[in-house]
């Protein structure tokens, strides 16, 4: 009987040190994964508690990676994230990653759409007309250029151009906007979009 005793307590605690390793080296690897810095950043700035998601779909669905880490929406801090990897005039960057996720979310769209267009238009703003603000090619032709007061309200029109244009009209993949939103493309516009969709959507910058 004795002899069962502590058999069962020896098998009793190296299961509970095998358990306390493993939680161990969970939090050390979530916390050092350098493909997502977004990821790291909220682990380190715990808010209210939520689930966290990574991503939506283009109706504005959330959808991506569940966790236990209690912490606030990975939206802004990825789009603040992927503005400051490629050194955009959109700062300050967490405005821009707050505002821009805003926007998603008024207009129900996917939040990733509106950067990966910009990017693919202006390279997120770096090159558009003198004193625009245009970075999403709205009436860029050669009769003359839609000019904004700010990069807020060009986007803010963009949103709703594609909302009520595009989105609602049932053309609702980069493939699909693009036969109507640069029609002269060969295809090049639509797998940029695509492209910068999945960058975002993995955070891989």
């Amino acid at each position: 009987m004795k002899r069962l005793l502590v058999i069962t307590g020896w098998f009793v605690s190296t299961s509970m040190a095998l358990i306390a390793a493993t939680y161990t080296f969970s939090l050390v690897y979530l916390k050092n994964v350098s493909l997502v810095p977004a990821f790291a950043k909220l682990i380190s700035q715990e808010k209210e508690p939520s689930s966290l998601y990574a991503y939506a779909d283009i109706h504005g669905n959330v959808k991506g990676i569940n966790t236990s880490v209690e912490t606030a929406d990975a939206r802004p801090i990825i789009i603040e994230e992927f503005l400051k990897n490629f050194n955009s005039p959109l700062k300050p960057y967490d405005h821009f990653g707050q505002f821009l996720t805003n926007l998603a979310d008024e207009y129900n769209m996917d939040y990733r759409l509106l950067p990966s267009i910009a990017m693919q238009e202006s390279n997120l703003c770096k090159t558009i007309p003198d004193n625009s603000y245009n970075c999403l090619g709205l009436g860029v032709h050669s009769q003359g250029t839609w000019r904004f007061k700010s990069y807020e309200d060009n986007f803010r029109a963009a949103a709703k151009i594609l909302r009520e244009k595009y989105l609602d009209q049932g053309l609702i993949t980069p493939e699909e906007i693009q036969d109507k939103y640069t029609p002269q493309s060969n295809g090049s516009w639509e797998f940029s979009v695509n492209h910068f969709m999945e960058v975002l959507e993995y955070a891989d910058f």
